[in-house]
């Protein structure tokens, strides 16, 4: 499925992909059971928007301070190096890297001086979004890909994903926390990636640092159009289970079941927050390419663009 960056018909899109893949609303009860009731049951089931980011606003300007943080340099204060992937850019908050395009999009762009990389990376100053016990959590974007291939694209990194909160200040305590990798895309390719972190690292039950993945080809073009990246986190049932989405297709899940109690609910029993950036670089482009990227003939001036950022949970515990 293939969605266009018109906001209105991202909304309609959405509700529509919800409502085939049954996340947006219970089944209807049976007529037997008393239609007050059914439509009771209904409302309490629908995910309700809790936090959006359209990013509209002057071409050339920044995002919004009330909304995101813009990280720069090469790792946090105290943080390991390099952002903890090896990857070789420094992030910066010129509007150069990160700006507005005046059209409702955001665009990360990465750039090269002499033999010094730039770009840049942003996280929700929120870091409550979280699934109620007993409901649903739903993360999702709108981004199209930077439109580099081949050759030209080695190195380039970006991705959707979120951190648990306690990473925030503490940055030692990964991947215990949980990392929900909602969309990676590496070197250019046609396909994305999803993935959970978890547990200890070398190890566990994720199997870090690779850590539980599964990937996803594009339909059509990954850097064509924008397309709809989610991910849910599901507590209603009787196991728990995050499921990734690309267009409303679900293409990865992992359950409450694959692993002990207690690491399941230090990935996902609390608040995460959401992050955007385009990396260059580091190990996961590299363990693809076989060989350090990015290289010479990487090209500059890719951008990831993000056309919306929307949380969902039912319950209102988010909010």
């Amino acid at each position: 499925m293939l969605l266009k960056s018109d906001r209105r018909r991202w909304a309609l899109a959405g509700i529509a992909a919800l409502a085939a893949i049954g996340t947006c609303v219970a089944p209807y009860a049976s007529a037997d059971e008393g239609g007050d009731q059914a439509r009771t049951q209904k409302k309490a089931a629908a995910l309700e928007e809790v936090w959006r980011a359209d990013f509209d606003g002057d071409a050339g300007s920044l995002p919004s301070g009330d909304d995101w943080i813009i990280d720069k340099g090469h790792s946090y204060p105290g943080g390991p190096d390099n952002w903890g992937t090896g990857e070789i850019q420094e992030y910066t908050d010129s509007t150069d890297n990160i700006q507005l395009d005046g059209d409702g999009h955001l665009k990360i762009t990465a750039l090269k001086s002499g033999d010094n990389w730039t770009s840049s990376r942003i996280e929700t100053k929120r870091t409550d979004f979280a699934a109620p016990e007993g409901g649903k959590m739903r993360i999702e974007a709108g981004l199209k890909l930077p439109d580099v291939s081949g050759d030209e694209a080695l190195g380039y990194w970006p991705a959707f994903w979120t951190l648990g909160d306690e990473y925030r200040g503490n940055y030692q305590n990964w991947p215990g926390v949980g990392e929900f990798d909602i969309m990676e895309n590496v070197n250019g390719q046609n396909t994305t990636h999803g993935v959970l972190h978890c547990g200890v690292n070398p190890g566990g039950p994720c199997a870090e640092t690779q850590g539980i993945g599964e990937s996803h080809e594009c339909s059509g073009d990954c850097k064509s159009d924008f397309h709809e990246y989610a991910i849910e986190l599901d507590r209603s049932g009787d196991t728990e289970e995050l499921r990734w989405y690309v267009d409303g297709e679900q293409f990865h899940s992992v359950k409450e079941s694959d692993m002990d109690a207690k690491t399941w609910s230090d990935a996902t029993g609390h608040g995460h927050f959401v992050l955007l950036n385009l990396a260059m670089g580091g190990a996961f482009p590299d363990g693809v390419a076989g060989s350090q990227t990015p290289t010479a003939a990487t090209k500059p001036g890719g951008s990831l663009t993000v056309d919306y950022v929307s949380v969902e949970s039912t319950g209102g515990a988010s909010k």
